[in-house]
């Protein structure tokens, strides 16, 4: 890899051997940052974990079983052990496993985690940017809590963790494992595993290429998924007062490897905590290139030859404004099309307002004159009427007349004819 390198021994001592302890002394003033996601159900002992683990009382308020959706809490604190310093940011669901539907209750988890890569590359991205001062909230590590069923894994689990296991570091651990028989959680284990493997959900394993930390972590790899039993409190057995849970039938030490692998998975997590942010940043490459991929960036160009940042960056921005040309002149196109059709929209109203009045005046016309020789029909025919009825009158007024000029005549005839017959 060093092609064209030589390599030259010192005749005398130079002094940039000193590059280390520099870099030892820089990064203690400057501290040290770690970031903890705890992915469990509510009740499950993720709280009491954490504080076991750094053997400080995080204060944090209880969480309620009737959220509608799964939400995230995050705490930063700052530690200090002899002089160094240490930012523990602590990353909690809420809500995790209470709702009904439970399909898409990792989602929130993801798109917290994607949110950390987004929001570093955009701090990287920026013209003025600071990187040695960012404070970097990317996840480090995922302790996933397992509730001590004793059967399987639960679809959720396998649901949750296989969306994840490309982002994060995953550790499974086993909530309040002394819940449970160590019979019952050794098979809970060995079962625990075998699941993981068949579903093809890849979990950290702490590395054994290094050879100073490579015997104890493959002894410990032994040990996953962890058995942890978390308490603050503080019960006193013999002259020593020593954090564990009392029972009725017996006390289990929170920090005793006999009873849990709470010590375990301390003493894992510290040794190999600067390997778990080294997987953190291979997870963020991935991220990275995806998302810088999707933004047109490239390395290579057609012809297989190399791209220079510059040239990527003009050829985005020619292609940008000949898209934003382009949907210029779509959308002024769009805007006369839109006129011509209210223009014409309003002229076909017009007409259509104007009609109707014509139609009316015309048909009330039409009426009118059906009316008038309607009337004049009627009025014809009454005329008759009275005609026929003054005729008729005056016939009967002249037969009546005649009748009665008669009538004196033959009463006097009568009259002689009774007188005759006396």
């Amino acid at each position: 890899e060093n092609v064209g390198c030589r390599t030259l021994s010192l005749s005398a001592h130079v002094g940039f051997d000193s590059l280390p302890d520099q870099l030892i002394r820089k990064s203690i003033k400057h501290g040290f940052c770690f970031n903890i996601l705890c992915i469990g159900e509510t009740g499950i002992g993720k709280s009491a974990l954490v504080s076991s683990l750094f053997n400080t009382d995080f204060e944090d308020s209880p969480s309620t079983h009737f959220l509608s959706s799964v939400r995230l809490r995050a705490q930063t604190f700052e530690l200090q052990e002899s002089n160094v310093l240490l930012k523990l940011t602590v990353v909690k669901t809420v809500g995790f496993g209470d709702q009904v539907n439970k399909a898409d209750s990792y989602q929130p988890i993801v798109d917290y985690v994607d949110a950390q890569f987004e929001a570093y590359l955009e701090e990287e991205l920026k013209i003025i940017r600071s990187l040695f001062s960012y404070h970097d909230t990317r996840i480090h590590v995922c302790l996933y809590f397992i509730s001590p069923t004793g059967r399987s894994l639960k679809t959720i689990d396998l649901l949750t963790m296989r969306s994840l296991d490309s982002k994060v570091n995953i550790i499974p651990v086993i909530g309040k494992a002394d819940s449970i028989s160590k019979t019952e959680l050794q098979e809970f284990k060995k079962k625990i595993m075998s699941e993981l493997v068949s579903n093809g959900i890849r979990i950290y394993e702490f590395p054994t290429d290094d050879e100073t930390v490579s015997e104890i972590n493959t002894i410990t790899n032994g040990y996953l998924p962890f058995a942890v039993v978390g308490s603050m409190e503080k019960v006193k057995i013999g002259n020593k007062m020593v954090r564990a849970r009392q029972y009725p039938w017996g006390i289990v030490k929170v920090e005793n490897e006999n009873h849990c692998d709470t010590i375990k998975l301390r003493r894992m997590l510290c040794i190999n905590m600067e390997d778990l942010k080294e997987k953190t940043r291979a997870y963020y490459e991935s991220y990275r290139r995806c998302r810088l991929e999707k933004l047109g960036c490239r390395d290579i160009g057609p012809e297989s030859k190399p791209v220079s940042l510059q040239e990527v960056i003009e050829a985005k921005r020619l292609e940008f404004c000949l898209e934003v040309e382009r949907k210029e002149e779509e959308i002024k196109q769009r805007f006369v099309q839109r006129v011509k059709e209210k223009a014409a929209m309003l002229e076909e109203a017009e007409q259509q307002a104007s009609m109707p009045v014509l139609t009316k005046f015309e048909h009330l016309t039409l009426m009118h004159q059906e009316e008038e020789l309607k009337l004049g029909k009627e009025k014809k025919l009454l005329e008759d009427e009275i005609a026929q009825f003054i005729e008729k009158k005056a016939i009967t007024e002249s037969v009546q007349s005649q009748v009665s000029v008669s009538t004196p005549a033959a009463s006097l005839k009568t009259q002689g004819l009774r007188k005759v017959s006396a």
